[in-house]
């Protein structure tokens, strides 16, 4: 069983049109709304691929209520601590190119008692779950130290973390020794303050966030692949997707595959691959199911090409 924690979730709507053209009348050729937020899409990939999750995060309002009961309708259990705050809804726009044009509101902003009352409930329902997934941005009045203050709480409960976030909720989390960080390019980038041109700049920074308490690494590289980086070393893999179609939500599948598959070593990265590709070809944030995958397009080494350019360098 996977646990998601999910500090700022959201309804996404994602419209399909032909192009984007400022100031016109655009009519979209396909839309569809779905639950939104890191830790959701983790959990709405964990049960697509027939596994528990529970889905712990804030909800207020009728944006809440509709997420909560989309939610349901996919199998997912929804732990609700009740908000003041108006959930927020987002909204992406998405080109036959695979350009993606996204809108994110703020969202509620939480207070001290709310904030609490979500750690408590984390740590209420974590009993028994392989891995907790801490998955976002945080909402206005959660502090950086936050993420910390979850991870170490978890630890003392015995639970294993898994982290996706970024900036200074990242960096303040890494003392608690989250079990793995999952970065893309750019928030690697950001960590080590300094740009990423080739593997062996992915593979040097991810080895700095080890170096400051992450047990793991898991960076996604966009369309070069991802990179795991632990305590065996660094492991390279790529699964090149036929067509992108939609890449939100795809570092989010990613993770669930790779939590799914044991969460450590080089066949979890193949099931984080094959995930990621999967996603990026399926409409809005539609998280894959098993038969979207295609293992044998995947491949993994440990002989990571070090002087290898990256696609898309992050300056």
């Amino acid at each position: 069983m996977i646990l998601t924690v999910t500090p700022n979730p959201s309804l996404d709507r994602t419209y399909e049109i032909p192009a984007l053209d400022r100031g016109a009348v655009l009519r979209a050729t396909a839309d569809r709304v779905d639950p939104g937020g890191k830790g959701v899409n983790v959990s709405r990939a964990v049960a697509a691929a027939g596994h528990r999750t529970l889905a712990v995060l804030p909800l207020g309002g009728p944006a809440g209520a509709a997420l909560g009961g989309l939610l349901g309708a996919e199998g997912i259990e929804v732990v609700a601590v009740t908000v003041a705050g108006q959930t927020r809804s987002n909204i992406s726009v998405a080109e036959p190119d695979g350009t993606l044009t996204k809108i994110n509101a703020t969202g509620p902003e939480l207070t001290a008692d709310e904030s609490e009352t979500l750690l408590a409930t984390v740590g209420e329902r974590s009993v028994g779950a392989d891995w907790i997934a801490c998955c976002g941005s945080l909402p206005r009045g959660l502090e950086p130290e936050w993420y910390a203050e979850l991870v170490a709480r978890a630890h003392r409960a015995g639970a294993r973390i898994a982290l996706d976030t970024s900036g200074p909720s990242l960096t303040a989390a890494l003392r608690e020794r989250p079990d793995i960080v999952k970065p893309n390019a750019e928030e690697l980038s950001q960590a080590v303050g300094r740009p990423l041109a080739t593997l062996g700049d992915a593979v040097k920074a991810a080895e700095e966030l080890r170096a400051g308490g992450a047990r793991a690494v898991l960076a996604s590289l966009g369309a070069d692949g991802q990179l795991l980086v632990d305590e065996d070393g660094a492991y390279f893999g790529s699964a090149p997707a036929v067509s992108v179609r939609s890449n939100v939500g795809a570092g989010d599948a990613s993770l669930a595959g790779f939590l799914t598959a044991g969460g450590t070593g080089p066949m979890a990265l193949a099931a984080a691959l094959a995930h990621g590709a999967a996603a990026v070809q399926l409409p809005g944030s539609q998280m894959p199911a098993p038969a979207d995958l295609e293992p044998s397009a995947v491949t993994t080494t440990d002989a990571v090409p070090l002087n290898r350019v990256l696609t898309e360098p992050v300056s």
